[in-house]
C-alpha cells in the first residue's frame, strides 16, 4: 500500500474560483479518487493563499479588514470546491499560526547556512499610494522586446524575466501614476547556491517537457530571489527585520506543509511520515504552467535548505480556453464556479474535462457546443442509456430480478473486465482522455449488443432469455460506472443504490458480476443538457461582470462631476453635472440608454504643450474605427504610460471642434481631480469595440 499526499496550487483569496481554476482541482480529484479505489493511503490537501499586496488593496477598496476579506473568500472557495465534489481531507488557509512558525523556521535555516544576502536595491515606489510596488503591481514596456502593458517580473510576449525597475515607462496599476525609484534594503535568497542540486533534481521530479523548459534558466547564473516586501503589506513579518514581510511566494507553498501539520494534529497522524527528508510517502503537486518556476526552482531549494523532503513529482497542466479564446468576463466566458452550479450539474463539467485532459501541458479548450454535444451523446445517450433502458424494462416487466448473462453477452462482459488494467494505467498516468475513450468504446459495444438482441421484441415470447440480455446489459453498465467513479462520484453512488451495493466501489469490484439479485427502482442518473441553460449561464456571467463594473462606478460616484469636466471634449446631456455641486442632475433611463459606451485601446498619446490639462489621444474602437479624443487628464497621466492600454469611452458623442483640434469622443474617468484622477479600465479579455451594456 502506497502512502500518498497530493495538493493543488492554492487559490488566491482576492477573488472567486472560476471554471478555469476548477480544472486543476478536478484533475487532482480524479487521480486521488482512483488511488483510493486501489486501496492506497491517500491524503488530499489544499488551502487558500491569503497574503500579499493584492489582498491588502482589495480589502482597502471594499473598506474592510484583510482578515474579513480572506475569511469570506475561504467560505466561498470551500463551498465551491465541495459542491464540485472535490474531496479534500482538509481545506485550510496560509493565514495560520502553523504557517507563520514554518516561515520563521525556514528563514532561520536560510540565514544560519549562509543562503541570505542583504542588499540595498532600487525599487519602484508609488508616491500616490505611498508604497513600494510588487512585481504584479507595476506595468510598462518590456525592456527586451518592447511589448507594451507587461508586468514587472516577466513579459508575456517574449518570455523575458527582469526586475520591475528595468521596465520602460512603468506605471502603478492601482492608480496609473508613474512610480519613482527609491532605495530599500531587501533580503535575498541565494538560489544559485542550489544550482547543481536543481540541475540534478529537475529531470527526476518533473516531466521531460517541463524539465527541458526549466533547464533554460541555467544558461546563466540563477539570480538571487527577493524574499522580502516592505510595509505596508498583509502577510507574515520577518523576524529581526522590522517593517519587512515575507514575499507571498515564500509563505504560500508553506501552506502545503502547514495544512499537513494541521491535519496530522487533528487526526493523530505522524507529520514526519510525509515531509521529513527520510519520508517514504509520495508527495505530488498539481499546478498550472504559469507557476512552474516557483515550484521547480525556488520551492525545492527552500525545502532543501530547511532539510524537508521535496515533492515526488510536480504535475504541470495547461490553461483553460473557452471556444478557442482566452476567457472573457465581458463575453461571460470567464464563468465563476458558483455561476456554473446555478445552472448545471457539476458532473457534466467533470465528465467533459476528463474527456479532454492529458498528462501534458497543452491548453484545454472548453468548446461549449462540444460540451453540450459530448455530454448528451456519451454520458447520457450511450452510458446512462444502458441503465435507463435495461433497469426500467427489468423492473416493469420482469419483477426487477437479474439472471446470469447470456453466453454472447458474457464474452462482452469479460472483454470489458479485461480492459481494467489498461484503463487503470491511463488513470495512473493522468491520461484521462484515453481512459474516457476506452470507456466510451465499451459503451458503444454494449449498445450494439442491446440493439441487436432487441429485448423489447422478445420479452413476451421468451422472457427468461430477455432477462439474461437485460442482466448482461446492466452488468456492462455497472462496469462502466465503476470505471467512471473517480470522475463521477455522485453518479456512481446512485448506481450503487440501484444495485444495492456498498459505496464507494473498489477497483477489485470490477472482477465480480451481479446475478440472481433484485435491483432497486431506477432513478434518473443524468439528463440531457439543454442549450438554453448554457446560454443563461453565459448571460448571468456577463451580468455579474457588468454588476462589478457598476459597483466600481458607484464607489467613485461622488467624484463624477470632476471626472466629467476633466475628460469631456463636449458636454453630454446624459451625464452633465448639476449646477448644484452637491447633487448630480437627474436624467431619465431613456436618456442614459442613448449613451454608447465602448472599450477602446489607446494607440497613440501626446502631450498638448500649450494646454495645462489636455492630452491628445488616438484610440482604436475595433469595428468603429480609430478616433482622436482630446482629454483633460494631463495632470494624472504621462502620455507615454497610456499607450497600449484599454479604457472606456463614450463613442456616440458628437464631434467637437476645439482650439487644439477635433475631439471625437469622451474618455471616462473618476477621481477628485488633478493627480487623483483614474481612467476607467475594463477587465482582461475585453477587446476594442466591445459594447458596455
Amino acid at each position: 500500500m502506497r502512502k500518498i499526499l497530493a495538493t493543488c496550487a492554492l487559490p488566491y483569496a482576492n477573488g472567486p474560483i472560476h471554471i478555469g481554476h476548477m480544472m486543476e482541482h478536478l484533475q487532482a480529484d480524479f487521480w486521488i479518487r482512483f488511488q483510493k479505489m486501489l486501496g492506497h493511503d491517500c491524503l488530499f490537501l489544499c488551502a487558500d493563499d491569503t497574503h500579499g499586496t493584492p489582498i491588502m488593496v482589495e480589502a482597502r477598496r471594499r473598506a474592510i479588514a484583510p482578515e474579513q476579506l480572506i475569511a469570506e473568500a475561504w467560505e466561498e472557495h470551500s463551498k465551491d470546491l465541495s459542491d464540485f465534489q472535490i474531496d479534500y481531507n482538509l481545506y485550510s488557509s496560509t493565514n495560520s499560526e502553523e504557517n507563520r512558525i514554518l516561515c520563521e523556521q525556514f528563514f532561520k535555516h536560510m540565514k544560519d547556512k549562509g543562503h541570505i544576502n542583504t542588499k540595498v536595491i532600487d525599487q519602484l515606489f508609488c508616491e500616490h499610494d505611498k508604497m513600494f510596488l510588487p512585481d504584479r503591481f507595476v506595468k510598462g514596456i518590456c525592456p527586451k522586446c518592447g511589448a507594451k502593458d507587461q508586468y514587472g517580473d516577466s513579459c508575456d510576449s517574449c518570455g523575458a524575466t527582469y526586475s520591475p525597475a528595468d521596465l520602460k515607462s512603468p506605471f502603478c496599476i492601482v492608480c496609473n501614476n508613474p512610480p519613482v525609484l527609491k532605495q530599500s534594503e531587501q533580503l535575498l535568497f541565494k538560489v544559485n547556491n542550489f544550482r547543481d542540486y536543481l540541475i540534478d533534481w529537475l529531470p527526476k521530479h518533473s516531466s521531460r517537457e517541463v524539465a527541458n523548459k526549466m533547464m533554460e534558466w541555467f544558461k546563466e547564473p540563477l539570480r538571487d530571489w527577493d524574499i522580502s516586501r516592505n510595509a505596508p503589506y498583509f502577510g507574515i513579518q520577518i523576524p529581526g527585520h522590522p517593517g519587512k514581510y515575507f514575499y507571498v511566494w515564500v509563505d504560500a507553498p508553506m501552506g502545503y506543509i502547514s495544512t499537513t501539520l494541521q491535519y496530522c494534529k487533528a487526526k493523530g497522524l505522524t507529520f514526519d511520515d510525509y515531509w521529513r527528508e527520510d519520508s517514504t510517502a509520495e508527495v505530488y503537486h498539481f499546478i498550472g504552467k504559469d507557476i512552474t518556476y516557483f515550484h521547480t526552482l525556488f520551492w525545492p531549494a527552500l525545502l532543501k535548505t530547511a532539510e524537508f523532503r521535496s515533492p515526488t513529482q510536480v504535475f504541470v497542466h495547461g490553461h483553460v480556453t473557452v471556444n478557442g479564446e482566452k476567457m472573457s468576463k465581458s463575453k461571460g466566458t470567464q464563468i465563476n464556479a458558483r455561476t456554473y452550479l446555478k445552472h448545471l450539474d457539476p458532473m457534466y463539467l467533470r465528465y467533459y474535462y476528463a474527456s479532454k485532459l492529458t498528462s501534458g501541458v497543452d491548453d484545454l479548450d472548453l468548446s461549449l457546443d462540444d460540451f453540450v454535444a459530448r455530454v448528451n451523446s456519451d454520458l447520457v445517450g450511450k452510458i446512462t442509456n444502458l441503465a435507463s433502458r435495461g433497469a426500467q424494462m427489468l423492473n416493469k416487466r420482469l419483477d426487477g430480478n437479474m439472471a446470469e448473462c447470456d453466453p454472447q453477452g458474457l464474452l462482452l462482459v469479460k472483454k470489458a473486465q479485461a480492459q481494467a488494467s489498461i484503463i487503470a494505467s491511463h488513470f495512473e498516468n493522468r491520461d484521462f482522455l484515453k481512459a474516457i475513450n476506452e470507456i466510451r468504446a465499451l459503451a458503444d459495444e454494449a449498445n450494439r449488443y442491446f440493439d441487436e438482441k432487441a429485448p423489447w421484441k422478445t420479452i413476451d415470447n421468451d422472457p427468461e432469455a430477455t432477462r439474461q440480455v437485460l442482466s448482461t446489459t446492466l452488468n456492462l453498465f455497472r462496469i462502466l460506472a465503476i470505471f467512471l467513479q473517480p470522475i463521477l462520484p455522485q453518479y456512481t453512488k446512485r448506481v450503487a443504490v440501484l444495485f444495492s451495493e456498498t459505496y464507494p466501489y473498489r477497483w477489485i469490484d470490477l472482477d465480480s458480476l451481479i446475478s440472481r439479485k433484485k435491483i432497486s427502482e431506477y432513478e434518473m442518473l443524468a439528463i440531457r443538457i439543454e442549450p438554453d441553460k448554457v446560454k443563461a449561464m453565459l448571460e448571468d456571467s456577463a451580468k455579474l461582470h457588468l454588476a462589478k463594473l457598476e459597483s466600481s462606478a458607484a464607489t467613485a460616484k461622488k467624484y463624477l462631476p470632476a471626472a466629467s469636466s476633466a475628460t469631456s471634449s463636449a458636454t453630454s446631456p446624459a451625464i452633465s453635472s448639476s449646477t448644484d455641486p452637491g447633487k448630480a442632475a437627474e436624467v431619465s433611463i431613456d436618456d442614459f440608454m442613448k449613451v454608447d459606451l465602448r472599450v477602446a485601446k489607446i494607440i497613440e498619446a501626446e502631450e498638448i504643450k500649450e494646454a495645462d490639462k489636455l492630452l491628445r489621444l488616438k484610440v482604436d474602437l475595433g469595428p468603429l474605427g480609430q478616433r482622436q479624443i482630446i482629454a483633460g487628464i494631463k495632470s494624472a497621466y504621462k502620455a507615454e504610460t497610456l499607450v497600449g492600454r484599454l479604457t472606456v469611452v463614450v463613442a456616440n458623442l458628437a464631434p467637437r471642434k476645439m482650439k487644439f483640434g477635433i475631439s471625437e469622443g469622451m474618455v471616462l474617468a473618476a477621481g477628485a481631480g488633478g493627480s487623483e484622477l483614474f481612467i476607467l479600465a475594463p477587465d482582461s479579455g475585453a477587446k476594442p469595440g466591445d459594447k458596455i451594456k
